[in-house]
């Protein structure tokens, strides 16, 4: 069908002799609205020509294919939920991860390329957007801000307290002062009056943690924050939190290649009605192929090169895992990076990963997958093939690991 052509389909009484539906097929894309008579059909068909004269026609297919996307049945798969009850939050499966467009990945993209990405996320499904105080430090909120303005009531936003100044290397502190002077910058960064998830961006020893909660619990009831989140924390310090103010997620690093949070973690998650956030689900790009042995990267602005997995000879030593993730992948139209996510959703209901890019096509790759489903037997033999994998060097080194054992 080329060209921009638009198909008008009535049948009555269409499937299973149910009501009757009216189909539109735009730009190759089927999109089916329930129709009581001709008369509602004539109708909408006339809504339709109208859109289609007033408005562009690439905007008008995709409005009308997101709003299919709504009515679809499959849409449940489209969303999951973190934490329960009053704490309950609804997301997209995957979230997307924010950092590195101005942070901590060699090198900074162009801020009018990342705000386009930023705003075509939705149109994919995303509808949750992970910031912090430290990504920057400072702009990563202000980027995420600006782009998400026209939109900011339909989605999700998540950011980070947790470190002197906002900057990670400076230390930890999550002194309730400190808390509320970092919920109000980043209100203004982001160009909002509430943050959907505030998280602890790490444990500070110096401070009890059921401070923390209690801060965050008198800032839910203000209105300034939604919900409460925990980033690496350890089995002890989920539990005393979540006895003060009831947590929806736990945010930490987990990937094929760091799976550490199956052994307490996620169970704990479980028991308690946590959500888990994974973070660097495919290990800084490390888990797509799209790195390598020859990568190099900036010692200024990427803390890749200071962890042992990202050293050559590791980076060899686990390159197995790459091979048994495309073999599985070749066999089924999936790249590297889609197993790898599809095996993270296929663990838990309440897990959701959120995968950081600055590529629209690696954006549009990763959500594709929240479609996929393993077949009886399938993610036990791939499993068990990971299994076999061992992973050499550690994920982090120096200060950045002491910050992580809590």
């Amino acid at each position: 069908m080329p060209g921009n052509d638009t198909h008008l389909i009535y049948r009555p009484g269409w499937v299973n002799n149910g009501p009757s539906r009216c189909c539109y097929i735009i730009n190759h894309n089927l999109i089916i609205i329930g129709m009581n008579n001709r008369r509602s059909f004539l109708k909408s068909g006339a809504v339709l020509g109208g859109a289609l004269l007033f408005s562009p026609a690439n905007s008008s297919a995709r409005s009308l294919e997101r709003s299919n996307l709504n009515n679809n049945n499959n849409n449940e798969k489209k969303t999951r939920v973190l934490g329960k009850g009053s704490q309950a939050l609804k997301v997209s499966t995957l979230g997307l991860g924010c950092m590195g467009m101005s942070y901590h990945r060699s090198f900074v993209p162009d801020k009018k390329a990342m705000i386009a990405l930023l705003r075509k996320a939705p149109d994919l499904g995303v509808t949750y957007f992970d910031t912090a105080e430290a990504y920057g430090p400072l702009v990563n909120e202000e980027l995420v801000g600006e782009a998400v303005a026209p939109f900011r009531k339909d989605i999700i936003i998540a950011t980070k307290f947790g470190f002197k100044n906002g900057r990670p290397a400076a230390g930890l502190d999550s002194r309730p002062e400190r808390i509320r002077a970092v919920v109000e910058h980043s209100l203004r960064s982001l160009k909002t009056d509430y943050i959907d998830l505030l998280y602890q961006h790490r444990v500070d020893p110096k401070v009890p943690v059921e401070d923390v909660a209690g801060t965050v619990k008198d800032l839910i009831r203000e209105g300034k924050v939604k919900h409460f989140g925990m980033s690496e924390a350890g089995v002890d310090n989920i539990r005393k939190a979540h006895a003060v103010q009831p947590l929806t997620a736990l945010q930490s690093e987990y990937s094929l290649m760091t799976r550490e949070p199956e052994k307490d973690v996620i169970k704990v998650c479980e028991e308690l009605g946590i959500g888990f956030v994974p973070y660097s689900p495919l290990s800084r790009g490390m888990i797509s192929g799209y790195l390598n042995e020859r990568s190099k990267y900036n010692p200024d602005n990427d803390n890749r090169p200071s962890l042992p997995r990202y050293q050559a000879e590791n980076v060899i030593a686990n390159w197995p895992l790459i091979d048994v993730l495309k073999a599985f992948g070749d066999q089924r139209g999936l790249t590297v990076a889609q197993v790898a996510l599809a095996w993270l959703l296929a663990q838990k209901p309440f897990i959701v990963p959120i995968p950081g890019t600055t590529k629209l096509a690696h954006l549009q790759e990763n959500m594709w997958v929240v479609n996929y489903a393993f077949a009886p037997g399938e993610l036990n033999t791939l499993t068990t093939k990971l299994d076999q994998v061992k992973i050499v060097g550690e994920r982090y080194t120096g200060q950045s690991a002491e910050q992580t054992k809590k």
